[in-house]
């Protein structure tokens, strides 16, 4: 039979493997004299004449006859064993390259997929009524932090990636959250605030008006005031009148420096539909969406909330209106214009 070398060379292998070559030249050898010597005998019977020559001619090429067929057969068998070993190395040689196709063709269509997926993003990317050039420049500059950036930084770009995916996502569900009091989100909504801001604030918060945080939050308001005309409304609420304190005063006092209407409600001083409205902190923006935070038990902000539905929405602005309008020191009898929800 044949056999393939590790290199991929084709080569014969003796028919019989444990026969030595010696000994098969033996055995040609022996083979051959016996054919010989018998035809020289046979001869030597059926001649009666007793010509040696013809005797030993004719001894002579029947051996040789013998002998070269012994080669010939010798060399169909090799040649059978190195077509069947090519057979089989063909064979090999197909299944590896169907193995290699059908992997070429998977991972030409998950590329072409992936192609295809990122085509349709983009596209849809590029109706969306919102600016597509932040798209692309995130998806950019991502694929260079994967390609230049240490481990702990690809870790950190993936994790942010993460996190604004999942707010996206939360966002096109009406409604978002994050633990804590973000205040990212509060500077970055006035930033994009067009029309209003209106907002209550409680003793929860009281403490945040001292923080550096605010001090960013209060100089949004008043660009948003100055270069947009944006109109700002904020009411402190209290429970009693003793707990219209100095330092309260004083941060009405100073947000009114900004351009921002403030005003300190008393809830016991309110008339008796205002009183029991409800009272917590929230913010609304543009009459669209509303900013909201939710205290733990120690009384501070555990969770801040973004929620855009429109019946929750127009919930708050009503209950803005009722209290705005209750905390009116100039004229109790008159209502001033209201905060309206945007069409």
């Amino acid at each position: 039979m044949t056999g393939a070398s590790s290199s991929g060379e084709v080569r014969a292998a003796p028919m019989h493997h444990d026969e030595p070559r010696a000994a098969k030249l033996l055995k040609r050898i022996l083979i051959t004299i016996v054919v010989a010597g018998g035809m020289y005998v046979l001869t030597n019977v059926l001649d009666q004449d007793k010509n040696q020559i013809w005797q030993l001619t004719v001894s002579v090429v029947l051996g040789g006859a013998a002998l070269i067929i012994q080669y010939l057969v010798e060399f169909e068998e090799r040649l059978e064993a190195m077509e069947d070993g090519q057979k089989k190395r063909i064979r090999e040689m197909k299944d590896r390259l169907g193995g290699h196709h059908a992997e070429m063709l998977a991972v030409v269509d998950d590329r072409f997929a992936k192609i295809n997926d990122a085509t349709e993003l983009f596209s849809q990317v590029d109706r969306s009524v919102l600016r597509s050039d932040g798209v692309t420049r995130l998806a950019r500059k991502y694929t260079q932090v994967g390609e230049h950036g240490s481990e702990i930084v690809k870790t950190f770009a993936q994790e942010e990636i993460a996190r604004l995916a999942s707010l996206m996502e939360s966002l096109s569900n009406g409604t978002a959250d994050c633990p804590g009091e973000n205040h990212e989100w509060l500077i970055d909504l006035t930033t994009c605030a067009k029309r209003t801001l209106y907002a209550t604030s409680t003793d929860v918060d009281r403490d945040f008006w001292s923080s550096e945080p605010a001090k960013r939050y209060l100089a949004a308001q008043g660009d948003a005031i100055k270069k947009r005309r944006v109109e700002v409304r904020r009411l402190f609420l209290v429970e009693q009148p003793e707990d219209v304190t100095e330092s309260l005063e004083l941060i009405c006092r100073t947000q009114r420096r900004f351009g921002i209407d403030a005003r300190i409600a008393v809830r016991a001083l309110l008339e008796p539909s205002a009183q029991v409205t409800p009272l917590n902190d929230f913010i609304i923006f543009d009459g669209e969406l509303c900013y909201e935070t939710e205290p733990d038990v120690r009384v501070v902000p555990a969770k801040t909330t973004l929620k855009m539905k429109r019946d929750h929405v127009e919930e708050r602005i009503n209950r803005f209106n009722v209290l705005w309008t209750a905390s009116d020191p100039s004229n109790p009898d008159t209502e001033p214009e209201p905060a309206t929800a945007s069409d």
